[in-house]
């Protein structure tokens, strides 16, 4: 295994966030990883807006660690475990901005590259791969998808 960069972002916990027991609710966790990922997209490309982006969300899992409240400064970290010719795969952590040991949940997704014009999977771009190389847990040779 190599070093590899985390990308990190601050997230803002907002009211509406929260459910009837002041927690944030399960599903607005997802919604921070999102938030993760469309930082992560606008630093590494020069692409302005997220239809531009060319991959499509195939899957998303979340294991819950400990309730957020409103209270908390969290923050996204994230890095790609996994990357082929036409899929990546990335790993989140929802932590505390104060304290990065404390982690609220866990999570993992996998992107497919996608042209939206033609709606069918396609190989990632040398460009990404150059750029999110940094970000790769692993150094392995890619495999096919």
């Amino acid at each position: 295994m190599t070093d590899h960069r985390k990308f990190l972002t601050d997230i803002t916990v907002r009211f509406r966030d929260l459910d009837a027991m002041g927690h944030v609710n399960n599903a607005v966790y997802i919604t921070y990883f999102e938030e993760g990922r469309k930082a992560f997209f606008l630093q590494l490309s020069d692409k302005p807006e997220g239809r531009q982006f060319n991959f499509i969300l195939a899957h998303v899992s979340c294991d819950y660690l400990r309730p957020v409240t409103l209270r908390d400064k969290v923050a996204v970290q994230m890095w790609i475990s996994y990357i082929g010719n036409k899929r990546f795969d990335f790993k989140y952590q929802l932590i505390s901005r104060d304290d990065e040991s404390i982690v609220y949940a866990r999570g993992e997704s996998v992107q497919v590259g996608y042209d939206y014009q033609t709606n069918n999977s396609m190989t990632l771009s040398d460009e990404f791969l150059k750029n999110a190389a940094v970000y790769v847990e692993l150094d392995e040779p890619r495999k096919t998808d």
